[in-house]
């Protein structure tokens, strides 16, 4: 096979080279060693350092990025990194709180990372390790530190980064790390060899009708060699082999990530999951996230893995922070770059940092907005209706892991991120709205913002929650109880015009109907008392939810077992109508 290089001594020196010269706005090089680095990192937080062999590729410096590595230590092509590459790689992002080492557990690996561990601690420099033995087909349970590490570092990884990112001090981002390697099984099959560049015969050789079953990532021979099968009947075998190592049982539920070794195609790696996720029905295990992709490879290897990351509570909370490098994203972090953030974020600047609109990485707690001390509002003038939708804004970001938790239950998980982006969307339009007069102008351009930019059936819903009641009104500086209610009204017409949807049909209208029945009800005893009655017939239109079956959306083909669940568009109206409410009450 012909290798596209110039010299084999050469090949990871010139790849890094040119990787980090095509993502020079995120990465730097090591001036000294084979390091990427990341430019832009978190300050005072422990330092995530991954690596290994190169020839993995993305794995693993792919995998240095925002939320997840702040340097991947590279060595020769399925070769460890030495340890002094290893120490002045860590030594480069080291922040004053340690290093979290992260990497596959082979014999060179854990020599040389260890070896630069004892260079670290010898200047007084804290640091741990977490091998990540994920290959069930390389050891037995009860030898399970023998196991080597496969595609499931791309779980580890991203949990250690967000684990770190979220602020953990050492043994605690250890801890969570050791938990994920634990919860993540892989197997893995070959149906052709790569070939090492500069080398002139394959790593290894199959028949034509021949396949290697447990295949590790640098050739290893696998468990068995056997026959030609079909997708389907590998990814039974393999399933069932993940199975048996775990503890899985119904209603668990898992990541799942079919991983190609570098030459098989995404149509290949779709069939196996297609029929991975009907097994997985079978057994009553829930799918949180699934991935198609390679990730780690093994040069131009035929063949694939397949990787169960089984989840709690406290897993899927960091599986759930935003990540984003240019080879692996989740979460709002999804874009050509992301901000620099001053306050937080050190190291190197990027010459060429995007606007702070692109990406949306600040972490909301709870709304900025205030009018402590100001009183109740009588009437929303322009400037209060604008501060009130920032503060609604901001209410509903803070809340996107709660509205994510509530949709998952009988969706598809997405309204609590779709939310979120439809209100920063509608806050950066709103923060440009300073002295404007026209009160429904602010309703209108909010609700644009979130029409435009939240996609799915929430966007248009939400974004007419605004802009439908507003569109076409004669231009007021100030709006009175009646004039909200009239405004509410009308969204919620439109609203049920355009979604077809009527009260019963487990979606928002359960909680904006009686709303606005509310509003209308009680308009005439002022603005705040108009608020708490709709805030609370939004709740309770919330609370009906969980009666009824849905007749829209994820939910409509569960029947009766969307029963017992609140709907989360429901929710979103309450939390919505409570914004107003507490804004107006300062």
């Amino acid at each position: 096979m012909r290798k596209i290089i110039n010299h084999a001594d050469n090949v990871v020196k010139e790849m890094l080279e040119g990787y980090v010269g095509a993502y020079s706005r995120y990465y730097r090089k090591h001036p000294d060693v084979n390091g990427v680095i990341l430019k832009q990192r978190r300050k005072g937080k422990v330092a995530l350092v991954i690596g290994g062999g190169s020839g993995h590729e993305p794995m693993f410096s792919g995998f240095v990025g925002k939320g997840l590595a702040d340097a991947a230590a590279c060595g020769n092509i399925f070769a460890s990194p030495d340890p002094n590459t290893v120490y002045e790689t860590a030594k480069a992002v080291e922040e004053g709180r340690g290093v979290l080492f992260v990497y596959g557990c082979y014999a060179g690996d854990n020599l040389n990372f260890d070896m630069g561990e004892e260079m670290l601690q010898e200047e007084g420099i804290q640091t741990t390790h977490v091998r990540v033995w994920d290959d069930v087909a390389s050891a037995p349970g009860d030898r399970i530190e023998d196991r080597r590490g496969i595609a499931g570092d791309v779980f580890v990884v991203k949990i250690a980064g967000a684990a770190c990112d979220a602020g953990l001090n050492l043994t605690e981002a250890a801890r969570v790390t050791e938990k994920a390697r634990d919860n993540t099984k892989t197997i893995g099959v070959a149906t052709a060899s790569a070939q090492l560049p500069g080398v002139e015969k394959p790593i290894f050789e199959l028949g034509e009708n021949e396949i290697e079953y447990g295949m590790g990532l640098h050739g290893e021979r696998g468990v068995l060699r056997t026959q030609w099968q079909s997708a389907d009947v590998l990814a039974e075998k393999m399933y069932g082999e993940i199975k048996k190592d775990t503890d899985l049982k119904a209603g668990d539920e898992v990541c799942v990530l079919v991983n190609g070794l570098g030459s098989t195609t995404i149509t290949e790696l779709a069939i196996v999951y297609r029929k991975v996720k009907e097994l997985l029905n079978q057994d009553g295990i829930r799918v949180h996230d699934a991935d198609l992709n390679n990730y780690c490879t093994s040069q131009e290897m035929g063949g694939f893995s397949i990787t169960l990351f089984q989840l709690d509570e406290e897993l899927k909370q960091y599986y759930g922070m935003p990540c984003y490098s240019p080879y692996y994203a989740k979460g709002e972090l999804t874009g050509s770059s992301y901000e620099t953030e001053p306050e937080e974020y050190g190291g190197e600047q990027s010459s060429d940092a995007p606007k702070s609109e692109e990406l949306d990485d600040e972490v909301v707690s709870e709304p900025c907005v205030s009018r402590k001390g100001k009183g109740v509002l009588t009437e929303l003038s322009a400037e209060d209706a604008r501060e009130m939708l920032l503060y609604i804004a901001d209410k509903i970001r803070s809340k996107k892991s709660y509205l994510t938790e509530i949709d998952s239950a009988i969706g598809d998980g997405d309204h609590g991120i779709g939310m979120a982006g439809g209100m920063r969307k509608a806050k950066e339009k709103l923060q440009q709205m300073e002295g404007e007069q026209n009160a429904y102008a602010v309703f209108g351009a909010a609700g644009k913002a979130m029409l435009m930019s939240m996609g799915g059936a929430s966007g248009v819903i939400f974004g007419s929650l605004y802009l439908a009641g507003a569109k076409e009104m004669e231009a007021k500086a100030v709006l009175t109880a009646e004039d909200l209610a009239r405004m509410e009204r009308k969204s919620l017409s439109a609203i049920k015009e355009r979604g077809k949807a009527e009260v019963g049909d487990k979606t928002m209208v359960d909680a904006l109907e009686p709303a606005v029945a509310a509003m209308e009800e009680n308009c005439g005893k002022g603005l705040l008392e108009m608020l708490k009655a709709a805030e609370e017939a939004a709740r309770q239109g919330m609370e009906e939810t969980k009666k009824y079956t849905a007749k829209f959306g994820r939910a409509k083909s569960l029947m009766e077992r969307a029963i017992g669940y609140q709907d989360a568009g429901a929710t979103s109206v309450w939390l919505i109508f409570q914004g107003m409410r507490e804004y107006i009450e300062g």
